[in-house]
């Protein structure tokens, strides 16, 4: 039995990373490796398993390099432009005489005899002869046998990434098939009493199995082979049983979930039976209780059971394994600079990634952090790079210019970046932008309307949605834009007006009328982020009511989306909270409507980008306004009319 590390005594990333290869690389898991033949026309992007050397010569013949006469060199010596040559044109397949020469083409073998090639363009045909009027070197424009490659040399070598031009090689070189090294086989153990396999059997509390088909897809993409396993239930012999199993006929067996300390969490007890825990814990965020074993020669890897840890630690502790045990290098993903678009908090003592959306705002490149709760899968499909903060960090502040490690193979071009208030209508102008103009996408970072506003001055967004109510005046936005962006002139752009109010369950089995009810002992309220003019309202109705608010329940619990109050009310998790008609419907819940408010667009393109007016062009469509109002709540009569400041 090994010796299980406890958990919470966590090693550095780069220490844990460190004692894994070492450990592997001790036990020979990255040698004598596998191989397998393949036919060289199936074997693109695969690793060769030995040097290949070729079966015949490239060329295979002398053949001619040009179109032209194929000659014998010396017949052609003493010719000049003042003394032709004039030389016999022999049929194809006639024996060679002297003083002949034969018509070839590009490619055709050269008649016996012969052993240069003068080109078309410098002879002339004329009654069954071809004057010459330069002397021809020997072996002129001819592709001599094993010019390129010689039978038995060397083609490629071994531990060789097979690319297109390899193909053409291989099969030049007489190969019909190739050794590579077998992809790695990879076991994928999805856990949980909880888990279930299909949305029919998805009830409350219940989570369905996402995670071991992104694994296995990420594994698939790593070069390896991977073998969804059924899903297992939170029993240790269980656990143990399916591990086992897997061992006997795989490479590398991952398990999903029971990683941390909980009682139903058995990986790490269960791998340290079977073999040898070498870390339980890392000092990242997220993915901490990652665990790193080694079992009867081989790894087994136990991931954490949310989305974001789940990939992260196998992006950190299974990609480099897989390449390595192909015989592939470390993939180096690629790296751009950019600057913060706004403070990110961090805890000393963790290394932390974060996930952010890219654009170019300016000429100046954005990272804008997306939402960074390990179980937050939106971030994952959103995400265009990774942020690293250090352990000694405790956070990086906004604005500062740092390395963005990308995740996709492209630099991101055309990110439009909307760093304001929630809207579901903001999603469908990306839809509509993305049809009108090439290659572009709109990513949202929601951080309230003064956080956009705050953005727009900083030149750290292209969008910012924002409808803040000035009390004195009664005016939106206007007056906060004149406040905080008094140089600005131009570039606030009408969205719609839109209903906010209070999303309740259906049939309002609470009774709620109005914010007078907020205050109500029995009432559980789930609040927007401070900044925000959802957020605003709600303190704006409550000191004209008189209401503090330390007597509502749930004031401080504070999501970042409409959608997100409606997802809370509808799990019954709190019984209200201020929203957009829009997100009630959506979700099948009942709306109380409380005020009309006025959504506004705050632009901040350069002059000569077509952005700003395919927006407002779009704003200004029918199509789009149709699509919107069809969510419920919103009134686009003046959508695209751009606001005078």
């Amino acid at each position: 039995m090994g010796k299980n590390k406890a958990y919470l005594n966590c090693l550095q990333r780069d220490e844990a990373q460190a004692l894994w290869r070492k450990r592997l690389s001790d036990s020979g898991y990255f040698e004598g490796l596998p191989a397998e033949p393949l036919p060289v026309t199936a074997a693109l992007g695969r690793v060769t398993a030995r040097t290949v050397y070729a079966r015949q010569s490239v060329p295979h013949y002398n053949g001619s390099a040009m179109d032209g006469i194929a000659v014998y060199a010396p017949d052609t010596y003493g010719a000049q432009e003042t003394a032709p040559e004039r030389l016999t044109l022999l049929p194809a397949g006639a024996p060679f005489a002297p003083g002949g020469c034969y018509m070839v083409d590009t490619g055709d073998a050269m008649p016996d005899g012969t052993n240069a090639v003068i080109m078309i363009e410098d002879v002339h045909i004329a009654e069954g002869k071809a004057e010459i009027i330069a002397a021809a070197a020997p072996w002129q424009h001819v592709r001599i046998i094993g010019e390129d490659i010689v039978a038995g040399e060397l083609v490629i070598p071994e531990h060789h990434v097979i690319a297109p031009v390899d193909i053409a090689a291989l099969l030049a070189a007489g190969l019909d098939t190739v050794a590579v090294i077998k992809k790695p086989k990879v076991a994928v153990i999805p856990t949980g009493d909880e888990i279930v396999a299909t949305r029919a059997e998805l009830q409350p509390g219940a989570i369905l199995d996402v995670n071991s088909h992104m694994l296995a897809a990420a594994v698939t993409e790593w070069g390896g082979e991977a073998v969804r396993k059924t899903i297992v239930s939170d029993r240790r012999e269980a656990i143990q049983q399916a591990v086992v199993e897997s061992l006997a006929e795989s490479d590398m067996v991952i398990i999903n979930a029971g990683t941390s300390a909980g009682r139903e969490d058995y990986t790490a007890q269960v791998l340290s039976a079977i073999g040898e825990v070498l870390v339980h814990g890392v000092a990242i965020k997220p993915g901490k209780p990652v665990v790193l074993s080694l079992c009867q020669g081989k790894p087994v890897i136990g991931l954490p059971g949310y989305p974001v840890s789940a990939m992260l630690t196998a992006e950190l502790f299974v990609r480099d394994v897989l390449l390595a045990r192909q015989k592939l290098p470390p993939q180096a993903p690629p790296q751009m600079e950019a600057a913060l678009a706004k403070t990110v908090a961090s805890t000393i003592g963790m290394e932390e990634y974060v996930r952010v959306s890219i654009g170019d705002v300016q000429g100046r490149w954005i990272a804008a952090p997306l939402s960074r709760g390990a179980g937050m899968m939106s971030s994952l499909t959103k995400a265009q790079g990774i942020i690293r903060v250090d352990r000694g960090s405790a956070g990086l502040p906004a604005g500062l210019v740092l390395p963005v490690t990308l995740l996709r193979k492209h630099r991101p071009a055309r990110t439009i970046l909307a760093v304001g208030s929630h809207d579901l209508a903001l999603e469908l102008l990306g839809l509509f932008l993305r049809r009108r103009l090439d290659n572009i996408s709109l990513s949202c970072a929601n951080v309230g309307s003064m956080g956009g506003i705050m953005a727009i001055r900083n030149k750290e967004a292209h969008i910012a949605g924002i409808h803040l109510l000035d009390e004195p005046s009664g005016c939106y936005n206007i007056p906060f834009v004149k406040k905080y962006l008094p140089d600005r002139k131009g570039g606030l752009v009408h969205l719609a007006m839109r209903e906010q109010g209070l999303i309740v369950r259906p049939g309002n089995p609470k009774g709620i009328t109005g914010f007078g009810d907020l205050a109500r002992p029995d009432l559980a309220y789930i609040n927007r982020q401070r900044g925000s003019g959802t957020r605003m309202l709600l303190d704006y109705e409550l000191n004209k009511a008189g209401i503090p608010a330390a007597a509502i329940t749930g004031y401080d619990k504070e999501v970042g989306t409409h959608m997100a109050v409606a997802a809370s009310v509808a799990s019954g998790t709190v019984d209200t909270g201020l929203g957009v008609r829009a997100s009630a419907l959506a979700l099948g819940l009942d709306f109380i409507p409380v005020a009309q408010e006025q959504y506004d667009l705050l632009l901040n393109f350069l002059p000569d980008d077509d952005c700003q007016p395919a927006i407002i062009d779009i704003l200004q469509s029918a199509e789009f306004r149709r699509e919107v109002e069809s969510l419920g709540g919103y009134d686009l009569r003046d959508a695209g009319r751009v606001i005078p400041l």
